[in-house]
């Protein structure tokens, strides 16, 4: 897709409602300390209205046109994407219960350098700031050619169910919400990395709503969570209902970072000479199920 002019930031952030192109405004180190006091307690934080709503509308615009390099994929899974059996837990272990995930993911490589969607990811004042609202020193866009800059996809009657992450934070912008369904839930540091928290998840599993946030998202606005301790799924969107869209940005720690192998080919149905030489060199930093 060819674009007429450069996109600039400012046609995307508000940077006079939210400078964030400048760390030391008042407003700036407002919005930081909202996010951190969130992340802290909740492990969320969510700057509402951080798209421009006609940002939002070509964001939207871009999902769409891309919508036939989405990976659809239905698998019934536990919460740590595994889809096999394990007899060394009993029938009724999180580790056994299985639940159907549905919904597609547009891969990095289908969106073009440039566009709008792309420039928000890779703009450094973005990375800067989200790196500010996770107290730590400096973010790098993820290096994996899938996984990057994707977009997830949640059709009618699709869900993306109860599940952990493997990385430590992610950062999302709704662009399309679901008329019905399609509601982001989770339940705060349910685990560490010392407690896999098994009763509680066996709760949350059965139906228990014990401990469980249900988030109102609206377009435009930006999530940042973390993943990797809090059990999380967006509910089934209604049999009549319009898309879910959201855009999905991949920040990492340290520069030229590859995803897993096994979960790469779960949501994009294909992995790259990059991911499996990445798998051979991989050094784990803990000890979960996943």
């Amino acid at each position: 897709m060819q674009h007429a002019a450069p996109i600039e930031l400012t046609d995307l952030v508000d940077l006079q409602a939210l400078p964030i192109h400048d760390p030391d405004s008042a407003a700036y180190v407002a919005a930081v300390d909202a996010a951190r006091a969130g992340l802290r307690s909740e492990g969320c934080a969510v700057l509402g209205g951080f798209v421009r709503p006609k940002a939002v509308a070509q964001l939207n615009d871009e999902i769409r046109e891309r919508k036939h390099a989405t990976h659809y994929s239905t698998q019934v899974m536990n919460p740590y994407f595994h889809t096999a059996v394990n007899p060394d837990y009993p029938p009724d272990h999180p580790v056994n219960t299985f639940i159907e995930r549905s919904s597609g993911f547009i891969p990095g490589d289908a969106w073009d350098s440039g566009c709008a969607t792309d420039t928000l990811f890779r703009a450094p004042e973005v990375a800067r700031f989200i790196a500010d609202c996770l107290e730590i020193g400096a973010l790098y866009c993820y290096d994996d050619p899938l996984a990057g800059l994707t977009a997830n996809i949640c059709d009618p009657g699709q869900q993306f169910t109860w599940h952990f992450d493997t990385n430590d934070f992610a950062v999302t912008v709704l662009v399309q919400p679901g008329d019905e369904g399609g509601l982001f839930e989770y339940v705060p540091q349910i685990r560490s990395a010392d407690d896999e928290g098994f009763d509680a998840i066996a709760g949350v599993l059965a139906g228990g709503r014990k401990g469980v946030r249900t988030l109102d998202l609206r377009p435009g606005d930006l999530q940042i969570f973390r993943g990797r301790h809090s059990l999380h799924r967006v509910t089934r969107v209604g049999a009549g209902s319009r898309p879910r869209h959201a855009a999905i940005f991949a920040y990492t720690l340290e520069p030229g970072v590859i995803g897993r192998v096994e979960r790469t080919r779960q949501l994009f149905g294909r992995v790259l000479p990059a991911h499996e030489e990445a798998e051979r060199q991989r050094v784990r930093s803990d000890a979960l199920l996943d």
